[in-house]
């Protein structure tokens, strides 16, 4: 008598082994990542210390702005942060050249007896605060930093919240000139005495991509006739020297040639304007190649 095979899984074996290989194959096969979006680069605008030079930062935007250049943020210490302020509120860069334009000096200085300084301050607060409606800045259409220095400790400050006004009356406290301002309990002075061309708070507030605008890399040859003069002279070369060290954090240097414009000279603002144009043109090839790097990588 012939002996019956001993099947483990009976008559349905064939269908049951075709179920388990499909299942060990499911298991095994490669299911696709979910595509994760590149993360989107962030680019910075730094616009260092220099007084009346400081309308070459207009010009600047401006070429920016025509050739559709993304800001994303806006650090300014001194007049950079008067300019600043109001570009990152929301003013194009040619309603801030009216602006410069029109602007006259006994709008935003208020001259004192000699206390600690020849100006307050108050007007260049006021004028600040009207302008951008007395928004905070953290309510800004772009994110905005003013640098400013501890005259207590020498510490940097970075202003990012907060009345506007105080913060940009603050950043250009040049010392000698404007009385150091009072907020919180700590004296401020211009942030120019630590830091005139911020490249690295760029960097530690997240910017992938920084352009700063460097309007102190020259220094006014013409001897000063005025205790006001050898002061802001003085302030001047500090800036040119300290500002050299914040070159290395920057991607692109914009540096209009504004040497011949004297720190309190308001009658150049035109020329100061056109050369921030000249020099923001010829900085455009090297913004447009990390530009189009960026777009490349889908971060832009």
């Amino acid at each position: 008598m012939m002996k019956k095979k001993f099947c483990l899984f009976g008559k349905n074996t064939s269908i049951i082994f075709c179920l388990i290989a499909s299942m060990l194959f499911l298991s095994c096969a490669t299911v696709p990542k979910e595509i994760v979006p590149a993360r989107q680069a962030k680019i910075a605008v730094v616009l260092g210390a220099g007084a009346s030079k400081g309308f070459a930062h207009i010009g600047v935007l401006k070429v920016l702005e025509s050739q559709n250049v993304p800001i994303h943020m806006v650090v300014g210490t001194s007049v950079g942060s008067f300019v600043g302020s109001l570009y990152a509120y929301g003013y194009s860069a040619y309603e801030l050249q009216t602006i410069a334009i029109n602007i006259q000096r006994d709008e935003v200085v208020d001259i004192i007896l000699p206390d600690n300084g020849f100006i307050r301050g108050e007007k260049l607060e006021n004028y600040v605060n009207t302008r951008v409606q007395y928004t905070p800045m953290e309510k800004f259409k772009i994110p905005f930093y003013a640098v400013a220095t501890n005259i207590q400790n020498g510490e940097e400050m970075i202003f990012g919240r907060g009345n506007a006004g105080k913060a940009v009356r603050a950043s250009c406290a040049i010392p000698g000139v404007f009385n150091p301002v009072p907020i919180a309990g700590n004296y401020y002075v211009d942030g120019g005495v630590v830091n005139p061309l911020a490249a690295d708070v760029a960097r530690r507030f997240g910017a992938d991509v920084v352009i700063a605008v460097n309007i102190s890399a020259g220094i006014q040859t013409a001897a000063p006739k005025r205790t006001l003069e050898t002061i802001l002279q003085a302030i001047d070369i500090m800036h040119s020297k300290v500002g050299m060290f914040q070159i290395r954090h920057a991607d692109v240097v914009i540096s209009p040639k504004v040497d011949y414009i004297g720190a309190s000279d308001f009658s150049k603002r035109h020329e100061g304007i056109m050369d921030g144009e000249k020099a923001a043109l010829e900085a455009m090839p090297a913004i447009n190649q990390i530009l189009d790097k960026l777009r490349q990588e889908g971060r832009l």
